[in-house]
């Protein structure tokens, strides 16, 4: 018998996108939404987890009418190095600082391709905390220490 499911890949995708789009809508109901003018801590993760769930629906429709790549076997390594990344972003943002948070969140991340060289890399970190620190930081003014309290900050 054959499958519903032309595209077993973007079928995945779409369930992962979906499920992670309700938690978030979930989450975000427990905060106040604010306005659009003056948003509340509620309003970007139920505005995201909207979205989230909408692309995911879609990704899911489509996958039962579109073709597509067969599902290979997952890959363990590189989903442990990129939620790594994203830990270890958060335990360096407080005691390291963005800079240094978002350059070990880059590289980290990057060992996750294997295309990974190292010049590419360290240039992509470099960029990435210098475009965080000049959008986030200095830009929108998020208060984030640039560099924590490693560097006596």
């Amino acid at each position: 018998m054959q499958s519903l499911i032309r595209n077993p890949k973007e079928f995945w995708a779409g369930v992962m996108f979906t499920v992670l789009g309700v938690i978030a809508l979930v989450i975000g109901q427990d905060y106040t939404m604010g306005t659009a003018g003056k948003m509340g801590p509620g309003y970007f993760p139920t505005a995201l987890g909207g979205i989230l769930t909408v692309l995911g629906l879609i990704a899911v429709v489509r996958s039962f009418i579109k073709g597509g790549e067969t599902l290979d076997k997952f890959a363990l390594k590189p989903a442990f190095l990129v939620l790594f990344s994203v830990f270890l972003f958060g335990i360096l943002m407080r005691t390291a600082g963005m800079v240094i948070a978002v350059m070990a969140l880059v590289i980290v991340g990057g060992l996750a391709s294997n295309k990974y060289t190292w010049k590419a890399n360290l240039a992509l970190a470099i960029g990435g905390a210098l475009f965080c620190s000049i959008v986030f930081v200095k830009g929108l003014g998020v208060p984030m220490p640039l560099f924590g309290t490693w560097f006596g900050n």
